[in-house]
């Protein structure tokens, strides 16, 4: 593999760093913190620039707090100055890591994405009789901080921005010195590189006729179901002894007219549905904002607003009918 030099001075280059700056503060300049920063730009990339240089930057402050999307999760997201470091980082190494990915990964990468995956799994089960289908337990917490630096040693060099990244992986650690935080942009673009050696193996396997992941969600087709099971020894055999991870209990092997549950759809050779989460997902949150203006949070341009946010949850899938009943039995607010 042939090594890829980044150069920390043009990591730490102002204009670089304005963009980086902006990519950061974008959609969140009402934001105290992000104001203050904006408020003096210069100044503050020019320290920034500077702590890079120094080996001071990024500083590992992180603001915790919780989400429910719908399973508990707990975001820790860097410090403005932080995610600016961040985006520096990935206007230059970004490319290289999309370059990178096998074609058959599809999370945080441009022109991929949630439908995307959608329809190569639909393309899939029309196709492929058996489907094997597992995902990793606590993914970003169990990433191994060693083998995940080992990995962008292979992919970049440059004693300085390696020694940059050291800094990021190690600035979280929820024991044993693992985890990545989930919420940060470099852990996206780490997350999805760990996996890519899996990404490879299924490809080059001969009882695997096509495969698909979607961060740590991983799918793949065979002609039967001795082949699936045979192929699911050799993939758990790598997750563990390679990627040190430990994949979940909740392992499916099925025929793929029985269909699939992937990326909040449900997946079946005729057509693309909303699985039950998705649906569940779009009802409270419809509700949430109607209420919302009921109690008079919001006015009734912003509820207009939000049902148009909410309705976007239905993307991609065939979802008319199921839509079509739920406005029937609970009519949208009258405003």
């Amino acid at each position: 593999m042939r090594r890829t030099r980044i150069d920390i001075e043009v990591i730490g280059e102002l204009n670089n760093l304005v963009l980086a700056a902006w990519k950061a503060g974008r959609g969140k300049h009402g934001r105290p913190k992000v104001a203050a920063f904006f408020s003096d730009l210069d100044a503050n990339l020019e320290q920034l620039g500077a702590d890079i240089l120094d080996g001071r930057a990024p500083y590992g402050r992180y603001k915790q707090f919780v989400i429910h999307d719908p399973k508990r999760r707990l975001i820790h997201a860097a410090c403005f100055e932080d995610r600016v470091v961040h985006h520096a980082i990935m206007n230059l190494a970004g490319p290289l890591f999309e370059k990178a990915m096998a074609p058959t990964t599809y999370a945080c990468l441009p022109g991929r994405g949630v439908h995307k995956v959608a329809g190569a799994v639909l393309a899939a089960m029309r196709r492929y009789p058996w489907y094997v289908k597992i995902d990793i337990d606590s993914y970003f917490n169990s990433i191994c901080h060693a083998r995940l630096f080992s990995l962008l040693q292979r992919r970049f060099k440059g004693d300085e921005f390696l020694n940059l990244l050291r800094r990021i992986i190690e600035s979280h650690d929820v024991g044993s010195k693992r985890g990545l935080p989930i919420g940060s942009l470099t852990s996206q673009y780490f997350a999805n590189y760990y996996l890519d050696r899996l990404d490879r193996l299924l490809l080059g396997h001969s009882q695997v006729r096509a495969s698909l992941r979607y961060m740590d969600d991983i799918i793949w087709w065979c002609d039967s179901r001795q082949n699936a099971a045979q192929t699911l020894e050799s993939v758990r055999t790598h997750i563990e002894k390679e990627c040190r991870l430990t994949v979940k209990g909740n392992i499916q092997i099925n025929r793929s007219d029985f269909g699939v549950t992937y990326c909040g759809y449900r997946i079946k050779p005729s057509g693309i549905g909303l699985s039950p989460r998705r649906k569940r997902r779009y009802r409270e949150r419809r509700q949430y904002w109607e209420d919302a203006w009921e109690a008079g949070e919001i006015s009734a341009l912003e509820l207009q607003n939000r049902y148009a946010s909410v309705h976007a949850i239905l993307q991609g899938a065939e979802s008319h009918a199921w839509r079509r009943s739920v406005l029937l039995r609970d009519a949208p607010v009258d405003v």
